[in-house]
């Protein structure tokens, strides 16, 4: 990785390591975020933005590896006193929750400090404060980035603290428009490709991603509170939240999740064309996406549907696979 991908030099020990930390995570998606294949410079734009992502879905979530020194980084007070360990999902607290807002409006008022600085750079604004945030500010202005995508990825955060239910697949769907088309517009815009039928067609790729991530999850985010499988799919395949908390998965379950990973692959299909609007490494880089889609959703069906005893992991072999597949055909 190099440098601007990386934590800000000038930033104290504690912060860069923090930084590092949140950028390590990309190991563990179900796609490449920032694969060798792509030009260096290609590749810092693409942590960047996976940096400023990560960040904000772990101070929604609560996975910061430091949130005292990050609340004092963004000048927001002190979290609460961590709570006793407690049998059961843990769903925060008033005072848990209260700190999660105030650092996402902390991250926000970074964000602010982004823009400012990228569009007045010789003027007396000040630089964001955040070592994951500092990269943002080339990046924005070498492409002429907006703040919409930014905000959009703070705002499905802010909603995580306020509902962890989800009502109608048309609920998630919005959802889906804040906590992941934002990515893929992202990645259009910094490639410079982004035209209306090209993100119609992101959008479709991203819901399907964060869908198939929810089926993956349904375990840990229940852990959390948190069901994103619709109430009324629920319902209508006679599940109940305590099927949800079972050790594996009944079979009420399994044909409940076989109709999201139904449902996933369809959206995937739809957004899929996108590949065969652009050429050359992009192409690929797009292929790698779907195909990560996919293969989470092998995953899923190999393990019978069975998203409770274990987590789906897509296969490596079979993504490299499919996405040579996906490159070729376009689709």
């Amino acid at each position: 990785m190099s440098a601007s991908a990386q934590p800000n030099s000038d930033s104290p020990p504690a912060e860069g390591a923090a930084g590092a930390a949140t950028l390590a995570k990309a190991s563990a998606e179900n796609f490449p975020v920032a694969p060798f294949f792509l030009p260096a410079a290609w590749r810092d734009d693409l942590m960047t933005v996976y940096g400023f992502a990560r960040l904000v879905d772990d101070a929604g979530d609560g996975d910061l590896a430091d949130p005292a020194g990050t609340a004092a980084l963004l000048g927001v007070p002190a979290p609460p006193a961590a709570p006793a360990p407690a049998a059961g999902p843990h769903r925060p607290g008033p005072e848990e929750t209260a700190f999660r807002l105030a650092l996402l409006d902390g991250l926000e008022r970074d964000l602010d400090r982004v823009f400012e600085t990228a569009l007045a750079p010789s003027s007396a604004a000040e630089a964001p404060r955040h070592p994951l945030m500092r990269p943002l500010v080339p990046l924005v202005d070498r492409h002429g980035l907006t703040p919409e995508p930014f905000r959009r990825l703070i705002q499905a955060n802010r909603v995580d603290q306020t509902t962890d239910r989800y009502p109608r697949y048309d609920d998630l769907l919005e959802y889906c428009t804040l906590s992941a088309d934002p990515v893929g517009r992202l990645v259009l815009a910094i490639a410079g490709v982004s035209t209306p039928e090209r993100v119609a067609m992101s959008d479709a790729v991203c819901t399907a991603l964060q869908i198939v991530e929810h089926l993956q999850d349904v375990a840990e985010d229940l852990a959390r509170g948190r069901i994103y499988l619709p109430a009324e799919d629920l319902e209508r395949f006679g599940v109940t939240e305590e099927d949800l908390a079972a050790p594996s998965a009944s079979p009420a379950v399994r044909r409940l999740i076989s109709f999201q990973v139904d449902r996933a692959r369809t959206l995937l299909d739809r957004g899929a064309p996108l590949v065969g609007t652009v050429r050359g490494r992009l192409r690929l880089l797009l292929a790698g996406f779907t195909a990560g889609g996919h293969a989470a959703l092998a995953a899923v069906e190999d393990a019978g549907y069975d998203v409770l005893a274990q987590q789906a992991k897509p296969d490596k072999r079979r993504l490299a696979a499919k996405a040579a597949a996906i490159f070729a055909k376009g689709r």
